[in-house]
């Protein structure tokens, strides 16, 4: 994608935030062309300012969730606030078209963790995940000019699977945190009703196979959810297919390593070592070469003219 160029300081923001939080998707985003990756990380930056702005600590998160629905209010009445993240994703949302229910959906998900929001059934769950995830997907579509309108779900399904295998590999924080996001109808299956009233503080024991399974289950949907990601991947220009599988392949390990330590959420958080990342990468760009001998290039679509696709939309 070419257009308005972004101001240097939006961009080094933008680039700071994601090798601090996220060095999966760093390593990822160098994969991109430099056109794409700069938009990328901004768009990035703005998502990672809305979560810090709900979780940072002391923080009144009511007036943190309004302060944010005024941002994107701004951002789509055109009004410029100085902020380099805020004003570059704004030209951002300009060029690519990026509806605001996105934006929107987030703030929304933001608000929920805001609330405290435990989940009675999976599909709740996966609502809440498309929020906070889905969306996020759903506007890298945009910058990444996405030819299939088709595929807009199979965006949207990579962000619900990575975000599903953050919450499996970070119930015991979240827990410590005073959130569970494990939904009571798969705890009740496991026998850990009870767990659902007594999050905070340190996990009990008590609580490891009842989490397990849940965890497990969670995974399979994560899973199920990786798979469908993969069918929208010809629709991507070849140019963006190593960025996005590697991200793919890279969240899906993450889970793997989860699996392989039984789902026990006392064990050491999983990791990824750099050295497996690197190959998961290599792997990715050498799947997107051969993707594009098969596909080629595909039709290439005014990212303005893609539809908005919500959560209902979904299988």
């Amino acid at each position: 994608m070419t257009g308005a160029a972004l101001s240097h300081a939006g961009v080094a923001t933008g680039r700071a935030v994601i090798a601090h939080h996220s060095r999966s998707f760093a390593l990822a985003s160098r994969l991109l062309p430099r056109a794409i990756r700069d938009r990328a990380v901004i768009v990035y930056a703005w998502c990672r300012r809305a979560d810090d702005a709900v979780d940072a600590p002391g923080v009144d998160a009511g007036a943190a969730i309004a302060r944010l629905g005024r941002e994107v209010s701004q951002i789509y009445a055109g009004e410029r606030s100085g902020d380099p993240v805020l004003d570059g994703f704004a030209a951002i949302v300009r060029e690519a078209g990026i509806p605001r229910c996105y934006p929107a959906e987030l703030v929304a998900g933001m608000a929920m963790d805001a609330t405290g929001q435990r989940y009675a059934t999976e599909r709740e769950l996966r609502r809440y995940c498309f929020r906070v995830a889905g969306v996020v997907g759903l506007m890298m579509s945009h910058l990444m000019c996405l030819a299939d309108p088709g595929a807009l779900a199979a965006a949207a399904r990579l962000g619900i699977a990575m975000q599903l295998t953050n919450i499996c590999r970070d119930v015991r924080e979240d827990w410590e945190r005073g959130r569970l996001y494990i939904p009571s109808a798969l705890l009740e299956s496991a026998g850990g009703r009870w767990l659902v009233s007594h999050a905070g503080g340190p996990l009990p024991a008590e609580a490891r196979r009842a989490l397990a399974w849940a965890i497990a289950r969670l995974l399979e949907r994560a899973g199920d959810d990786y798979r469908a990601a993969d069918r929208g991947m010809p629709s991507l220009p070849p140019s963006c297919r190593p960025a996005v599988g590697a991200a793919r392949r890279i969240y899906a390990a993450i889970g793997d390593e989860i699996a392989r330590a039984g789902c026990d959420v006392l064990a050491p958080r999983a990791v990824v070592p750099g050295r497996r990342k690197l190959a998961l990468a290599v792997l990715a760009a050498g799947e997107a070469a051969w993707s594009a001998v098969r596909t080629g290039r595909g039709p290439r679509r005014d990212p303005r003219e893609l539809p908005e696709l919500r959560f209902e939309d979904l299988a």
